[in-house]
């Protein structure tokens, strides 16, 4: 990868890490959301690599970004089987196999803030 390239992902990355940290308590997003927000509504997968890479910080809620039907796709990117599951449940998340079941009542879309 050329460093252009590296810069242009890092920027990306970072774009996507403010959204993140703007995630209120209680609440979950997905990565086709933040990606939309961000007018780039095709690059969800690229979100996603931005918080597999997100862990290196501790300030960064990754745990409360999902896949679009509330699946926690990114589990296996936190420290234990279980550690992102425990986040979210401690903020009002109900799961169950690895879905949120609350889904829709505590989604937050970074475009209208509610």
């Amino acid at each position: 990868m050329t460093k252009q390239m590296n810069s242009r992902n890092e920027s990306f990355f970072n774009k996507v890490y403010t959204i993140v940290k703007k995630i209120p308590h209680g609440k979950v997003t997905t990565y086709g959301l933040i990606a939309r927000h961000l007018g780039t509504s095709k690059s969800a997968r690229i979100v996603g690599y931005a918080m597999n890479s997100s862990h290196k910080f501790s300030n960064i809620p990754a745990h409360r970004v999902v896949n679009r039907n509330g699946l926690l796709t990114g589990r296996h990117h936190f420290f234990g089987s279980s550690l992102m599951q425990e986040l979210l449940e401690n903020e009002g998340a109900i799961i169950i196999d690895n879905k949120i079941k609350n889904f829709k009542d505590i989604l937050w879309d970074p475009s209208t803030r509610k």
